[in-house]
């Protein structure tokens, strides 16, 4: 999958994006914990844990 949009504003965007996260970055899901937060990605060559409500604000095609 690709980012397409980040949303949210301010220190929560600035946050998704120092993680690597960005418009056009290919991601992965690689696990999801059985609640469904956290949830684990590869981005970038590395493994990342983001909560649920940050996942959210990630928007891809």
């Amino acid at each position: 999958m690709k980012v397409k949009k980040l949303h949210g504003e301010g220190a929560v965007k600035r946050r998704i994006m120092d993680m690597g996260i960005t418009k056009g970055v290919e991601i992965f899901i690689r696990k999801v914990a059985p609640l469904g937060d956290p949830i684990e990605v590869n981005v970038r060559g590395y493994e990342l844990s983001v909560r649920k409500a940050d996942a959210a604000m990630i928007e891809v095609e």
